[in-house]
């Protein structure tokens, strides 16, 4: 079986001009996406191309889109939204000028008269994706005290630190008060 992002364009031909519309709902596969964020596997990415014939080759434009998840790179906290990225790219005929003038792996192919898309949808989107993904543009992330979300914390939220210099010191004047307070009291 042909895998869903191949398409088939022979009906095409190689009539510059020619045009095809082609829309499909694609399961994700494993790994569409970086460490922290991407589209789950199995999730639909919407494509929605058009193919153009040209002298060259097929150029193939259009959009992707689908829900992607992760987690915020600051606080944790999972994040959800929608991705949309708009594509273009020239898959070379065999034996055309192009194909000739460039590297394997720096335009795409043509092969059998079947375009497989994968690689440019999967491109697209990871250079869409955020690096580190943030649940909010102004997320102060996680305290490093109590690891508790500095967005659910209250404005007064401090930890007492007290150099370890000064802990014999601490040790002194509390005991020096406690028995200032038990001879006031006699």
């Amino acid at each position: 079986m042909a895998s869903p992002w191949v398409i088939n364009i022979r009906e095409m031909g190689r009539h510059p001009g020619a045009m095809r519309a082609y829309q499909r709902a694609i399961p994700a596969p494993e790994g569409f996406g970086l460490e922290v964020i991407g589209i789950p596997e199995g999730s639909p990415i919407e494509l929605d191309l058009r193919l153009e014939s040209a002298t060259e080759g097929v150029y193939v434009s259009g959009s992707a889109s689908a829900a992607v998840e992760g987690e915020c790179a600051r606080c944790l906290e999972p994040i959800a939204y929608p991705l949309t990225v708009r594509m273009g790219e020239l898959f070379a005929y065999p034996d055309s000028a192009t194909e000739a003038t460039t590297d394997e792996d720096e335009v795409s192919r043509v092969v059998d008269d079947l375009v497989d898309t994968e690689e440019m949808v999967r491109d697209a989107v990871l250079l869409a994706l955020p690096l580190a993904p943030l649940c909010q543009e102004d997320c102060r992330g996680l305290c490093v005290e109590c690891g508790e979300r500095w967005a659910e914390l209250g404005p007064d939220h401090s930890h007492e630190t007290l150099d370890p210099r000064w802990a014999a010191l601490q040790g002194k004047l509390t005991s020096d008060a406690d028995s200032a307070v038990d001879t006031d009291t006699e």
